[in-house]
């Protein structure tokens, strides 16, 4: 084992300093989020709450949770993110097999048009216009259909395949297996890394995403949490009309004394960001591996 010089001691404290830094502020907005989330909204209006709760208070959660419109934007996120999730991957996993075979006519055409799409687009305006003329337009499939292919997950999924052995391809066409079989049984069931990876990348994209709602859907009852999480951090009166909006308008108010739009906003955003969060830990060990595979191979 080599003995560290003074010199190597000193650039290992400052680095661990560093990133102890780094952490702290990365990880202190969400932890003060969090605080002010269970304390008491007229407490929280004085300023001042930092690492605990100075009056700590679920009536915040509460009147979250008693809000329909809430929960049933909650309930669209939960949605959106599933389907959108699971379409937006398989059909980008479809193309990208498409796009890596060596035998389509054209790829590499292809393969220009769809990058040129990463930087350049029609604009706000003309995509406002097709979403409407294909009859998108306030519905809960405008928020599924135009994600549903991915150029940068499909470079990396194509990467991904063109890394495959081609043995592996010729034995299945040999068993008598198409190209449908051959990518059902043989190449997604050995892509499991980059379908967990960019699972996890598309899931917080669907979830995270609330401009799109906000431009295609006028709709409240198909308004995700994230969408509904913007328009409360930008209004200054949330709380009155929450207050009407309830069917238990007195018991409503009553909670209503003991929270401030701040404290409300701080609730409402750890409901939509917290289970997301959750998920992390379930697919972390596949990041390395699946980023790395799918853009490095080949």
């Amino acid at each position: 084992m080599l003995k560290m010089t003074t010199g190597d001691r000193v650039m290992s404290i400052t680095i661990y300093i560093m990133l102890t830094i780094l952490a702290f502020v990365t990880f202190y907005p969400f932890w003060n989020a969090l605080v002010i989330s269970f304390n008491s909204g007229v407490d929280t209006m004085k300023g001042g709450v930092t690492f605990w709760p100075r009056e700590f208070s679920l009536d915040n959660y509460g009147v979250v949770f008693q809000d329909s419109r809430l929960l049933n934007g909650f309930l669209i996120s939960i949605l959106r993110t599933v389907i959108g999730t699971a379409t937006a991957v398989m059909f980008t996993a479809i193309f990208a097999y498409g796009m890596s075979r060596r035998e389509l006519i054209g790829r590499n055409y292809y393969m220009i048009f769809c990058v040129v799409t990463m930087f350049f687009s029609g604009g706000l305006i003309p995509t406002f216009l097709l979403i409407r003329g294909l009859g998108l337009f306030n519905t809960f499939w405008v928020m599924i259909i135009p994600g549903l292919i991915s150029v940068w997950n499909m470079i990396i999924f194509r990467t991904f395949f063109q890394g495959l052995p081609a043995g592996l391809e010729e034995s299945a066409k040999v068993d008598g297996c198409g190209y449908w079989g051959t990518f059902f049984r043989i190449i997604l069931p050995l892509s499991g890394p980059v379908i967990a990876t960019l699972s996890l990348f598309t899931a917080v994209y669907h979830w995270n995403d609330w401009f799109s709602p906000s431009i295609y859907i006028s709709d409240q009852k198909l308004l995700p949490i994230q969408t509904m999480l913007q328009q409360i951090l930008s209004s200054n009166i949330m709380t009155e009309q929450m207050a009407q909006a309830d069917s238990t308008a007195a018991a409503h108010m009553q909670k209503l004394k003991s929270v401030s739009t701040k404290s409300l906003s701080m609730a409402t955003m750890m409901v939509a960001t917290i289970p997301i969060i959750c998920v992390y830990p379930f697919v972390q060990k596949y990041f390395v591996k699946g980023v790395l595979v799918g853009s490095l191979k080949g």
